[in-house]
């Protein structure tokens, strides 16, 4: 693919949803858009304001905080495997205040309790224990959280 069409989809695509570097870098490997080209369109997207790390992670932790339910060990770990720096992902993680995060821990676990069948109080903690550590929530915050629910 030449450069221009490169670039063309890859603006339109920054156009409708906020993207960083990498998923770009990505789209147009896989398009086999020659290496120098792909520097120099994200160069440009940049530039122009198409890509922008800081705003895309605000964006991906409001969307995984809200929509997913999502832990800080989760989103920390997705956006380090998209080449997120740490500086901006510590940034829009604090940006959130901890109560979301502790409602959204609390919800989800009232929910799964619900589901449990088994009768074991030691199987159903390490039950919910798994799937809050699953959802990225620390330790401390699931214990906390599992007073607040009850096991029974």
């Amino acid at each position: 693919m030449n450069y221009k069409k490169a670039y063309d989809k890859a603006s339109a695509i920054c156009a409708r949803q906020e993207q960083c570097v990498s998923m770009i870098r990505d789209k147009l490997v896989k398009w086999n858009v020659d290496s120098d080209d792909v520097s120099k369109i994200i160069e440009r997207l940049i530039h122009e304001r198409f890509i922008d790390e800081k705003r895309f992670c605000t964006f991906y932790v409001r969307d995984k905080v809200k929509f997913n339910k999502w832990g800080r060990t989760k989103i920390r770990w997705q956006l380090s495997r998209k080449g997120i720096s740490a500086n901006l992902i510590n940034e829009a993680l604090d940006s959130l205040p901890d109560e979301e995060f502790s409602d959204n821990l609390l919800s989800l676990l009232i929910q799964k309790k619900r589901q449990l069948k088994n009768d074991d109080y030691y199987k159903r903690k390490a039950s919910l224990i798994r799937f809050a550590a699953s959802r990225g929530f620390g330790f401390d915050e699931i214990s906390k959280a599992l007073d607040k629910v009850g096991i029974d």
